[in-house]
């Protein structure tokens, strides 16, 4: 995590509230047929955790998929398009699409007791910090 994100106390513009579609990354071929949006994230720490609480609009806990490889926590939501009986859309300005978000994670982290739940589409993940071990004094043996 990076403890030099800078905060801001006034409101964005009206366009950065609006969900940020992610581009595909070049060579790379997209495996759904949706679009791929970055979901919106608070990050708060505190003395013995970092959460972070990620806008998932849309994704309950079965579609919600928390991988950690190699220091990278990836975020992934998968929301399928609406089907709407005996309708067809002709305007639509809610873009349908599944959530992506990475995060590197520094050795601060306690990787096994990491936690996440979901609710009302905001999905909490509690990473807690590793208890800092005391210094100890190692005696050396002789030969």
């Amino acid at each position: 995590m990076n403890n030099s994100t800078d905060l801001k106390t006034t409101n964005p513009p009206s366009h950065e509230l609006q969900k940020q579609e992610s581009p595909t990354p070049e060579g790379a071929e997209p495996t759904r047929e949706t679009r791929l949006y970055r979901p919106h994230v608070d990050i708060l720490d505190s003395a013995d955790k970092v959460t972070l609480r990620v806008n998932l609009p849309g994704v309950n806990e079965e579609r919600t998929d928390l991988t950690l490889e190699k220091n990278i926590l990836t975020i992934r939501g998968h929301i399928d398009p609406p089907h709407y009986e005996g309708f067809e859309l002709v305007y639509g300005e809610y873009g349908v699409g599944d959530f992506e978000r990475s995060f590197q994670l520094t050795n601060e982290i306690d990787r096994e007791g990491i936690q996440a739940s979901v609710r009302n589409g905001i999905l909490t993940v509690e990473l807690p910090k590793v208890k800092q071990a005391s210094k100890q004094k190692i005696t050396v043996a002789a030969g």
